[in-house]
């Protein structure tokens, strides 16, 4: 199989939409946005500013059949969680035989949604990590584009599938930071112990990054729920350990203070989380694995009382 030539992305928010603009540098690159009719006419009328560079990409029917009956190279999936069924029904025209298709979405479920609608084969693990990407009306301002860390289960070093090989090629061509990590479902678990600590801390708190960096009660509520998902990974070996939660402390210190996570965002703009997709997720784990999770069965009832006072 050749070069990975186009690049339909689905979910065209803060992640979506910063990643498009990355991959656009991409000599040969077609990237276009899928969106149904309440967007489509927004999107090819306003377009998307992007750190203040105003871009425009071809818009394409969500359902519809794809255009001269060509089928993208890529399918880069940014809706949230919740959005997710209802992307895969409006997507499903789009994904051909040759198709791969990369969720970038948060938590540990999409991909074996997506690969029980398209199959397994077209579906590596991904996740992108450290993007500080926030969002308001069409504009999307970021100071890191973050990296995509994708791949199979296992990634042996010199031994990577045509799958994963094809994608790091397209990445290294439009200059997109990337990682192919030997222990993929790792990796995808590191990124989810994360988004449970300093997602939904940050929702509660309503604190930016800075926050975190700088005052240590916050960092030791983001840090007791990340503590719950490293038993819980111990318990179904998924291989987290203890020192992973302060790993993470690198990153973080490298992400710029003012932003804003996505469930904050969520928060402020009243609109619905995903802390079924965290949280929801860490209590049905722990009940089943018989490992108590009382912090962020506190944190799930604090921001649905959150989401339930809009």
């Amino acid at each position: 199989m050749g070069d990975i030539g186009s690049v339909l992305i689905v979910g065209a928010g803060a992640v979506g939409a910063a990643v498009a603009s990355v991959l656009r540098r991409g000599e040969g690159v077609r990237i276009s946005v899928l969106a149904d009719t309440s967007r489509a006419d927004r999107y090819a009328a306003e377009g998307f500013v992007l750190n203040g560079e105003r871009l425009f990409f071809p818009i394409l029917p969500a359902g519809a059949p794809p255009p001269r009956g060509e089928s993208p190279d890529l399918v880069i999936v940014a809706v949230k969680s919740r959005n997710l069924p209802r992307a895969i029904a409006d997507m499903a025209p789009y994904v051909g035989d040759e198709s791969l298709v990369l969720s970038l979405l948060n938590g540990i479920t999409s991909e074996d949604e997506l690969a029980a609608a398209f199959g397994r084969e077209k579906v590596p693990y991904a996740m992108i990590l450290g993007i500080d990407a926030v969002r308001e009306g069409n504009a999307t301002s970021f100071s890191s584009s973050g990296k995509i860390h994708f791949g199979d289960a296992r990634n042996p070093k010199g031994a990577w599938s045509d799958r994963v090989s094809r994608i790091a090629s397209l990445f290294d061509r439009c200059r997109m930071g990337y990682f192919v990590p030997e222990d993929m479902v790792r990796s995808l678990w590191y990124k989810f112990m994360i988004n449970v600590g300093i997602n939904q801390a940050s929702a509660v708190l309503r604190a930016t990054y800075g926050a975190f960096q700088r005052l240590p009660e916050a960092k030791a509520v983001m840090e007791a729920s990340m503590r719950e998902v490293v038993e819980l990974s111990r318990a179904l070996g998924t291989g987290l350990v203890d020192s992973d939660v302060e790993a993470w402390g690198a990153t973080l210190r490298g992400l710029s203070p003012d932003a804003k996570t996505s469930m904050l965002q969520d928060v402020e703009a009243g609109r619905k989380t995903e802390v079924e997709a965290f949280a929801g997720v860490v209590i049905a784990l722990g009940e089943k694995a018989g490992i108590p999770t009382p912090v962020n069965r506190l944190l799930f009832d604090m921001i649905r009382t959150i989401e339930q006072s809009y």
